[in-house]
């Protein structure tokens, strides 16, 4: 499964593509609010840091619009994918700018027929959101799971990226599903890496190393 960090935040990207496990970035207008300055600025580092997919969305809520603000962010960067809302209008967005060669990200999915049509629509990813299904007590890997099922029976150029994985048990119900893209905050991805076995397995042999080389060190100086 590919590994994307759902933030704008530069410090964070840096840390996970560090690790070298990193295979794309997911934003939002959300996001990129947080972060403040310039958002292009942003977007333009970000595809600096990481040679992989980079989601920005539009904000316009009509055909024109989206596929005016898809166009513009697609020009930025080959790197960037644009995402558009599952809506009516999104859909038709989507159908026009993937006509134009763009990628798109189809987001907020919260059905396995808004995916469907998604894809049917041209969207290279859809978005399934687990974390806010799982909110209204909804299971969110159920979700994803009949997604994988429902796009694996045809041949769509399409991948499901399981989106809103809040912890590290959603990455492994997601991956197990076969869902091809998880994306996530740095402290799902580093929380990921920490076990406390291999905290305590480590421990133990750097202790056991100090321990001979002061046995070997007395031995030397008898």
């Amino acid at each position: 499964m590919k590994i994307f960090l759902d933030t704008a935040n530069l410090k964070d990207i840096r840390e996970a593509h560090d690790l070298g496990v990193l295979d794309g970035v997911t934003t939002n207008p959300t996001l990129l609010a947080k972060e403040g300055g310039d958002p292009e600025q942003v977007l333009l580092e970000i595809c600096r840091l990481v040679d992989g997919p980079i989601s920005a969305e539009v904000v316009a809520t009509d055909v024109e619009g989206m596929v005016r603000e898809g166009r513009h962010w697609a020009a930025l960067h080959p790197n960037i994918v644009v995402k558009c809302p599952c809506t009516v209008d999104g859909l038709k967005a989507t159908k026009a700018l993937t006509a134009l060669g763009h990628r798109v990200n189809m987001t907020l999915i919260f059905s396995p027929t808004q995916a469907l049509l998604a894809a049917k629509a041209g969207a290279r990813f859809v978005s399934p959101f687990v974390g806010r299904l799982d909110d209204i007590s909804t299971s969110g890997m159920a979700m994803v799971g009949e997604i994988v099922n429902i796009l694996g029976n045809y041949d769509y150029d399409c991948e499901v990226l399981a989106a809103s994985l809040r912890h590290p048990m959603h990455v492994v119900e997601a991956a197990s599903l076969g869902a091809h893209i998880g994306t996530m905050p740095l402290s799902v991805l580093l929380a990921m890496v920490k076990h406390p076995l291999t905290d305590i397995g480590l421990k133990k042999f750097l202790d056991d190393w100090e321990k001979a080389k002061k046995e070997l060190g007395a031995k030397a100086a008898r």
